[in-house]
């Protein structure tokens, strides 16, 4: 039998979690605050149970989205529930009220993780009764196709919480890791914000187009690290490991340190002045058109990596 599992917030993210654990055969109650967004979970999660069938990743469609029922209340989902995804907004302030009711309507024994891309536990968790159980179980968009959780607890999650959570997220088919300390932005979004720094400012000023940029990283890195981590990559990249790649190439990376990209990268104004070079069709039914057809592709490569592993 499986867990009894509620998701609160049903955006992009929380819809997609709702379609995972109803794929492995959870009971599923997911409760969103904007009642447009509630009415339209059924629809959604099936549009996407039937996309996942037709790549080949998932057996029924019509019987995962039986497992997904809408709550009007908050308390109403997470009544018995065992293990909680939260996946409400960004900010602290919010996380804090919201768990704070969280706390009070769950089971004392239930997880409660959350699937924020930034915000360490500790900020949302530290005044609760409960605040034991909590921790960050980060996903990358879309969960239902990159299979990473990063589980980040906070100073006072215990270990059976994590090691609870772990068996969870991997009995989905998902690919959890465990992080020792909490740190802002987790593990993913530190190694992103590293490479769009340079990214950003390689194009701005002009040494690279947006397409030389983005195919240096679809047809090198990128292609590399889908099949090896970067750790992996510069172990096997020198003739004696990784301590040897150090030897020959460490002087070389710590003077590119020291040069390294300021924060002015990420404002607004530079992302202007690259969007004016960079013509698209920004409109919402054209990003999602685009998104669409990064999904489809996402899917036939994890149907192909999938392949690679069994």
């Amino acid at each position: 039998m499986g867990e009894k599992v509620a998701i609160i917030g049903a955006g992009l993210i929380g819809r997609s979690w709702a379609v995972l654990f109803a794929r492995a055969g959870h009971s599923v109650r997911v409760w969103d605050l904007d009642e447009g967004v509630r009415a339209r979970v059924g629809t959604e999660c099936l549009q996407l149970s039937t996309t996942l069938a037709e790549e080949g990743l998932l057996i029924d469609p019509e019987g995962t989205r039986a497992r997904i029922t809408t709550c009007e209340t908050l308390e109403d989902a997470v009544a018995n529930a065992s293990f909680v995804q939260e996946s409400g907004p960004e900010r602290v302030e919010v996380k804090q009220a919201l768990y704070a009711q969280l706390d009070t309507a769950t089971p004392p024994e239930a997880i409660i993780a959350s699937s924020t891309s930034a915000i360490v536990a500790s900020r949302f968790t530290e005044e609760l009764t409960h605040r034991h159980r909590c921790l960050v179980g980060h996903p990358v968009n879309p969960p239902h196709l990159v299979p990473v959780v990063e589980l980040c607890p906070a100073p006072w999650t215990t270990q059976e919480t994590v090691d609870r959570a772990y068996a969870v997220y991997a009995a989905l088919g998902q690919v959890p890791v465990r992080m020792r300390r909490e740190r802002d932005g987790f593990v993913l979004n530190r190694l992103q914000g590293a490479l769009l720094a340079e990214a950003l400012r390689l194009v701005d000023e002009g040494t690279v187009s947006v397409e030389g940029l983005d195919n240096t990283i679809r047809h090198g890195l990128g292609l590399r690290w889908a099949l090896i981590g970067p750790m992996e990559t510069i172990d096997l990249n020198a003739p004696g490991g990784i301590t040897d790649y150090a030897a020959r190439y460490g002087g070389f990376y710590q003077r590119l340190l020291e040069d390294a990209p300021g924060p002015e990268v990420f404002s607004v104004e530079t992302a202007e002045r690259i969007a004016a070079d960079w013509p698209q069709d920004r409109t919402p039914e054209a990003v999602r058109r685009r998104a669409d057809r990064r999904d489809r592709r996402l899917a036939a490569l994890r149907r192909h990596l999938n392949s690679e592993t069994e």
